[in-house]
């Protein structure tokens, strides 16, 4: 004999679904309230400090060696450097020109420690081992821990602190934020939902017309792509939640296009970097790692198609 369930019971059972679906209504409502409640200056300077604080949160892991907080910390400045590329027309004063100096000077010895902590991965890969091994011997561990001392160096270095701090404070009260104040007091200040809007869509279009002839580019502009690729992405993710101009499963397509791009560019300028590292190899040196022109046509096709499915989805 079965029990009935309770009027309680039922009535969870009967609202399943529409509970959930009436949540996602609400949870998109309170964003539209609250991106209504926001300017461009709020919007960036929040992007801004969430940036800065993710330095300050791996700084100490990446000083001690750890790989994943180098990454992390490349990110968060990556972040913060398409942020203020995407809100240009505010954020750019002289205070970030100089900063965006000293974010220059920092960036070439984490650059220099993550690619090494990348080409170290690939050695260790077991189809590259022992091409490695024959290739390239003991060189890359030395090199990757000289440049990791020398990032350990600078980021404990006063001139890194000064950096940091300074960045905290620009991103909160710039000159940039009297800028704005300004143009708001005038009312000329335009709404964030529609520069948002227009700005996605314009840097989507330039990454379509930058793509075009992806399988003849050199690789100075392949690396411009890829970087106008992740920050394309990263906007997209720092904006969803933000600014409430579409639904997440709409932005899916061209965020997951974008993310698919960049990392299969990058992928391939690992790969090519990677087969470089042997003192023989050149362009018409065969002692290439095993399978190195099946994967680098992989990742070429790889990256058309998500050029394509970028191009394909909707506008912002």
């Amino acid at each position: 004999m079965t029990t009935s369930p309770s009027a309680g019971a039922r009535s969870r059972i009967g609202r399943g679904p529409m509970t959930q679906a009436g949540r996602a209504r609400a949870s998109g409502r309170r964003k539209a309230v609250a991106a209504a409640g926001l300017d461009c200056a709020t919007a960036f300077s929040k992007m801004a400090q969430d940036c800065v604080a993710g330095v300050k949160a791996h700084h100490g892991s990446a000083c001690a060696g750890d790989a994943e907080a180098v990454h992390r910390i490349r990110v968060a400045i990556t972040r913060l450097r398409a942020a203020v590329s995407f809100f240009a027309p505010i954020a750019v004063d002289a205070e970030w020109l100089r900063l965006k100096r000293e974010i220059a000077w920092l960036n070439v010895s984490l650059g220099a420690a993550r690619d090494s902590d990348v080409m170290v991965a690939y050695a260790r890969r077991r189809r590259y081992q022992a091409w490695a091994g024959r290739a390239i011997g003991a060189d890359l561990d030395r090199r990757r821990t000289q440049d990791h001392r020398r990032l350990v160096s600078c980021l404990r270095s006063a001139r890194a602190r000064r950096l940091i701090e300074a960045l905290a404070v620009w991103t909160r009260q710039g000159p940039w934020l009297a800028r704005w104040e300004a143009v708001a007091r005038r009312g000329d200040a335009e709404p964030l939902q529609a520069y948002c809007g227009r700005e996605l869509n314009r840097w989507r279009e330039r990454l379509i017309r930058q793509g075009r002839h992806l399988s003849s580019l050199g690789a100075a502009r392949r690396h411009r792509l890829r970087i106008r690729a992740k920050r394309f992405r990263y906007m997209l993710e720092a904006l969803t939640d933000i600014v409430a101009m579409r639904r997440r499963a709409e932005v899916r397509p061209m965020h997951d296009a974008a993310k698919r791009l960049q990392r299969t560019l990058g992928d391939l300028r690992d790969l090519r970097r990677f087969a470089g590292l042997s003192p023989s190899a050149d362009k018409r040196d065969k002692r290439r790692p095993p399978g190195y022109r099946r994967q680098r046509e992989k990742l070429g096709n790889a990256a058309a198609q998500a050029w394509r499915d970028l191009k394909q989805a909707g506008a912002c």
